[in-house]
């Protein structure tokens, strides 16, 4: 008989993406998949299953067509006259991180998790980040 899954069950490992040259969609899906973890044969969906995921090299992610000119981003701040919009190459001189964590952010479930996997991301423009000792292996980009 098959035993459901418990959260002591639910073990977490670290992934190190390097976006440098991937494609943001493409990316984003493996990534969404890693932190909600799909992969794992105890998944189960009304549990938090998903891995810590660490991105570097954000300011160097590729987007096709002319996304980065056409595509926008927005945001309310709730008050008139509030809306903010910003192109993909004003967010990237801004803050890089923030393209791919959208992105990803849009690709998780939108239930109650979603916070909760959502902080197991980690995006850093550079190459450089504080979590080094954390990995056993390091992926070349999923």
């Amino acid at each position: 008989m098959t035993q459901p899954t418990k959260s002591s069950d639910i073990k977490r490992e670290w992934h190190l993406v390097d976006a440098k040259d991937k494609v943001l969609g493409r990316i984003s899906v493996d990534m969404a998949h890693l932190l909600m973890g799909k992969a794992k044969p105890y998944f189960v969906r009304h549990l938090d299953c998903g891995d810590f995921v660490v991105v570097v090299n954000a300011e160097k992610i590729v987007l096709t067509g002319k996304k980065e000119t056409q595509k926008k981003y927005f945001r309310y701040s709730g008050y008139p006259g509030g809306l903010a919009v910003e192109t993909v190459q004003k967010l990237r001189k801004r803050a890089p991180q923030e393209i791919i964590n959208h992105a990803v952010k849009g690709m998780l479930p939108q239930n109650k998790l979603r916070d909760r996997m959502l902080t197991r991301l980690f995006v850093f423009a550079g190459a450089d980040h504080p979590y080094k000792d954390k990995f056993n292996k390091v992926e070349k980009g999923t």
